[in-house]
């Protein structure tokens, strides 16, 4: 059961502000350059509003499910709040997703990129949410994403058969192993592929992942505290 108040959480949060700040700083990039994902999975509504109030405007969430249970209520009067899909999306989710989230950074399979293609058209005046691709840079069977020497014909079909247009890529790097030859690995790849966004940095590695160019990073703990 979580305990801690919202004033250690927006504290917590203007730490993590400031150590992306100082990252940023320190291999001479810009802090604007870099978006701050607060991860807000398996959090409810009390403890997601003080960090909202503190003015966090990105979140991520993991399932579409939660996040349709929590989110229309705390998005409600708050349009410039931005919603991230950070966890797996199955086929039968896609409409609700894209209803739901401004980026999914979990586009992994070919199964998945006609299922986006297929319900695109259909959003009625609603911005298409943009699309990262997510790339398996350790190649752990047990993890979603596309293996690296098979993302650059992933990205052309992606591309040229369903038309999607894609902002970047997104990894999570195998948790026993440094997370510095990942991302720069997904920054390569990015590169090559003309892609600008670079989803990659968690609580514990996202200073790295600055130096090594991401635009997001993805902080859950860091700010939540424990799950």
């Amino acid at each position: 059961m979580i305990t801690e108040n919202g004033e250690a959480m927006t504290h917590r949060l203007a730490q993590v502000r400031e150590r992306i700040a100082q990252a940023c700083l320190d291999c001479g990039r810009t802090p604007g350059e870099v978006r701050l994902i607060a991860v807000s999975k398996t959090f409810d509504a009390p403890h997601i509003t003080p960090v909202i109030e503190a003015g966090q405007r990105l979140f991520g969430e993991n399932r579409v499910q939660e996040a349709k249970a929590k989110w229309p209520e705390l998005r409600a009067g708050r349009p410039d709040i931005e919603l991230h899909l950070i966890g797996p999306l199955q086929t039968n989710k896609v409409r609700e997703a894209l209803a739901l989230f401004d980026v999914i950074h979990t586009l992994d399979r070919p199964s998945l990129a006609a299922a986006l293609a297929k319900e695109l058209p259909r959003l009625e005046g609603q911005p298409a949410p943009r699309l990262l691709v997510q790339v398996n840079t350790g190649e752990e069977p047990q993890k979603a994403g596309v293996a690296p020497q098979e993302v650059d014909a992933f990205i052309a079909t992606c591309r040229e058969q369903h038309g999607l247009v894609l902002e970047g890529l997104m990894c999570i790097p195998p948790a026993d192993e440094p997370a510095a030859p990942h991302f720069a690995l997904l920054a390569k790849i990015a590169a090559r592929n003309g892609l600008s966004a670079l989803s990659m940095g968690m609580s514990g590695d996202f200073e790295t992942a600055i130096a090594l160019g991401a635009t997001y990073v993805r902080v859950g703990s860091a700010i939540f505290g424990g799950r």
